[in-house]
């Protein structure tokens, strides 16, 4: 594809800036990633590494989480938010998941975002991450920098952004562009307080102009 001057130095400097940036959730297979993610949703990634070291311990494998009451779970998830509704779709994905998948998260998108408390975001987190499917994961900082950098308009949903961002970068990059994206909005570009004083987007950026 062909790719504008803006999307190439864009690439470059998040290159230049974070040549490191990798998945920050704790993880040894699919599964535990995928629960990760689930856990992830309003809650930051930090947080759920400190949960699921004890919690992944606790539940090896898919077919662990059906075999206590759903109390017990969500009083090991009592601290992360939303642990209520994240125990209950916990239970309820690893179900499908040993009774149709034979234990083994699948690849497939539909299958993916099919499961409880699975979405649009956490799907394409499981199939670029886990799978090394090109996917574009938008969460609150990529919807963020996206805006941010004149990538989308200000009233773009997330859906939106994730094909403008899709359109906007070759395929082969989504991966790690996702990753650079939300180094760069969780260390550099926060919500509040960026620090636009260190950053080189400052002429193409919609919130420096403003400000």
């Amino acid at each position: 594809m062909r790719v504008s001057k803006k999307a190439q130095f864009i690439m470059d400097e998040l290159e230049i800036l974070f040549p490191d940036a990798d998945c920050e959730l704790n993880f040894t297979n699919t599964w535990e990633l995928l629960v990760a993610v689930m856990l992830s949703a309003q809650t930051t990634d930090k947080h759920v590494n400190s949960v699921t070291k004890h919690l992944f311990k606790k539940y090896p494998d898919a077919e662990s989480y059906l075999l206590v009451p759903l109390d017990e779970l969500e009083n090991d998830l009592r601290s992360i938010g939303l642990y209520r509704n994240k125990s209950a779709n916990l239970q309820k994905t690893a179900k499908i998941i040993v009774e149709q998948y034979h234990n083994v998260v699948p690849s497939d998108h539909k299958a993916l975002v099919a499961l409880p408390g699975v979405g649009q975001k956490t799907a394409n987190v499981v199939q670029s991450v886990g799978f090394g499917i090109p996917a574009f994961a938008v969460d609150t900082h990529v919807h963020r920098v996206s805006k941010r950098l004149g990538l989308v308009k200000e009233t773009a949903d997330v859906k939106e952004t994730e094909a403008a961002l899709c359109k906007k970068f070759p395929r082969d990059s989504w991966i790690r562009l996702h990753h650079q994206f939300i180094f760069f909005g969780r260390y550099l570009c926060k919500a509040q307080r960026p620090n636009c004083a260190v950053c080189p987007f400052q002429n193409i950026c919609t919130y420096y102009k403003k400000k």
